[in-house]
């Protein structure tokens, strides 16, 4: 080390380094800064044009999401880039959802060999080089291939109970990227077609309506989840998904949209942050053999008591099922 400079490629154990990466400590810093590091105490640093890598174990032909922790530190523009072999995307962290700092990210590829070199890196050239993200935690899972529904379910995933990796120890939530960012989902079965990720969240950290986990829409407008589904043409299906909050200070009004094909329907409920969820049942007629099946939030939310956190309704339990 100099200073808090990591010096050679290999210093950092069990991960290769290249440019100026510092390790550093999380709390106030000089210049007035404060860097949040939530699960811990150090994180890496990756100023400009600097990365870190790693070679993991994997198996040919499955699909893999890394879990991460990603604060910016100085720069508004910032971004990271999560890389493999055959397969880059660079992420914006520029909107901050949790105000504690303590955004995670998940990241899906397909592993293309038993052997894939993982790496974070700094694209951005900013006027002072050490700045850059934060990265202060990492974690790969493997995600099994969905599996028949049981019940006659035509939504793939519809529970949300396959995903990301979720932290056991401390969790704002797992940040799905927009599809744009991200060709492979790291939530199954889904597709994220807006600009603003969605947010993965765990019945350990939040109260979700049903089973393990959940989806809570925390942009508005602007986090969009969909699923293209398996129809017939002429028939009539039943559309229900639950809504409610995530017992996480979100109050308000809350209204989540959803389309079936062209078809509109709203669920609304009032919340006052108990974690109180809302069924709702609609039908409608298939005009195609493929019916896409788009969810959002109609309104912006943030916490009761501080305003500077993202929140939104939590979707759950979407099941499709043939009208007789």
């Amino acid at each position: 080390m100099k200073g808090r400079l990591i010096i050679g490629k290999n210093s950092l154990p069990h991960w290769q380094i290249t440019g100026h990466v510092e390790l550093v400590s999380g709390g106030a810093q000089p210049g007035g800064f404060y860097f949040p590091v939530p699960r811990g105490v150090h994180a890496v640093r990756l100023g400009s044009l600097a990365s870190i890598s790693q070679d993991v174990k994997v198996n040919p032909g499955f699909v893999y999401s890394i879990t991460f922790g990603a604060m910016r530190s100085c720069a508004q523009d910032e971004n990271i880039k999560v890389s493999v072999p055959g397969q880059a995307d660079e992420l914006p962290i520029q909107t901050v959802f949790s105000s504690d700092g303590g955004d995670t990210y998940a990241w899906a590829f397909k592993a293309m060999s038993d052997v894939v070199k993982i790496t974070f890196h700094n694209s951005g050239v900013q006027e002072d080089p050490t700045c850059g993200p934060l990265v202060d935690v990492v974690a790969i899972k493997e995600i099994l291939p969905l599996g028949y529904n049981r019940g006659g379910n035509l939504v793939k995933n519809g529970g949300f109970e396959i995903g990301p990796h979720v932290f056991a120890n401390y969790s704002t939530g797992i940040l799905i990227p927009a599809r744009i960012q991200d060709l492979i989902s790291p939530l199954p079965g889904w597709i994220i077609e807006s600009l603003k990720p969605v947010k993965y969240i765990d019945s350990r950290h939040f109260k979700v309506p049903s089973g393990h986990a959940a989806v809570e829409l925390v942009a508005g407008r602007e986090s969009a989840i969909a699923q293209i589904i398996r129809t017939v043409a002429g028939e009539a299906y039943m559309l229900s998904f639950t809504v409610g909050d995530a017992r996480n200070d979100c109050h308000g009004s809350m209204t989540v949209e959803a389309f079936a094909g062209q078809e509109p329907f709203k669920l609304s409920f009032a919340s006052e942050g108990k974690g109180v969820s809302k069924t709702g049942r609609f039908r409608f007629v298939a005009d195609s053999d493929r019916t896409r099946l788009t969810f959002y939030s109609a309104f912006y939310h943030t916490k009761l008591h501080d305003f500077g956190h993202l929140c939104g309704p939590v979707l759950d339990s979407v099941v499709v099922l043939p009208a007789h």
